[in-house]
């Protein structure tokens, strides 16, 4: 039997809000792994090219490109532009997240809601039209989605997240179902609470107060999900769809 091939050489992977945070860290783990990774950004262009420009003192081969993943018109031009400029997106890492207050259930309106429903089923969707075509030509793609454990433990005060990332897993597993005859996988990283960027003001006793709840005894860093999502993007995955793959120091296991 051969060994098993991690090796991205010749695919291309779209990892959507790459700029910053875990998106930034599995770009960079695809990059290394061979692909031609798409940085995908939003708003903040100078972040966006400081991002990239650390990418490509590497030697890693990609490019970035603005885009609105929730946007019905702006997602066949963002994955139009990549394919011209890089080739076919081979690999699909759905992981742009919006902002994530925790309020208790009567103080967030429906048009919160509905964001949590853009983000995460949505913008699924949006994307996997686009490269779902040339996936079934070749008889082969990945599709990773980024979820959380907050689903499995049923987090609150925050509940229009969690039913949004609960409605993203439901989405994946179906996903999963609907496209193993054409050689594609669907599966799912679901991360504890690693901190980055967006939480460098939130307080010192709430993240030791998690840290105590870890079997591990310490925090995720945004690196912790290389091995995962190098895994799932690659042929050494060939025979796993439908999972979702916590990586949080054992913090969901019952």
């Amino acid at each position: 039997m051969k060994p098993p091939n991690f090796s991205l050489a010749g695919k291309v992977a779209l990892v959507t809000g790459s700029s910053t945070g875990l998106g930034k860290a599995m770009a960079f783990a695809l990059g290394r792994a061979g692909a031609k990774v798409a940085f995908n950004y939003a708003h903040n262009g100078s972040r966006a090219e400081a991002t990239f420009e650390a990418y490509r003192s590497e030697g890693l081969e990609g490019g970035l490109f603005r885009g609105d993943v929730v946007d019905e018109q702006d997602v066949p031009r963002l994955c139009r532009t990549i394919a011209k400029e890089l080739g076919p997106i081979d690999i699909l890492v759905v992981n742009a997240t919006p902002e994530q207050p925790l309020k208790p259930i009567e103080e967030y309106d429906w048009a919160f809601h509905q964001s949590m429903l853009d983000f995460f089923v949505k913008s699924p969707y949006l994307l996997a039209v686009q490269v779902l075509p040339h996936m079934k030509r070749r008889k082969w793609g990945r599709i990773v989605n980024i979820t959380s454990e907050v689903f499995q433990l049923g987090v609150a005060p925050f509940s229009p997240y969690v039913a949004a990332k609960g409605a993203q897993c439901g989405w994946m597993r179906s996903m999963a179902t609907e496209l193993a005859p054409f050689g594609i996988t669907s599966n799912a990283i679901a991360p504890g609470w690693i901190p980055v960027e967006r939480h460098e003001k939130d307080p010192a006793e709430m993240k030791e107060a998690y840290r105590r709840t870890v079997p591990m005894g310490e925090m995720g860093v945004p690196e912790d999900l290389d091995g995962a999502i190098v895994f799932l993007a690659s042929g050494a995955s060939r025979f796993v769809t439908g999972q979702t793959i916590h990586v949080n120091g054992g913090h969901t296991v019952f």
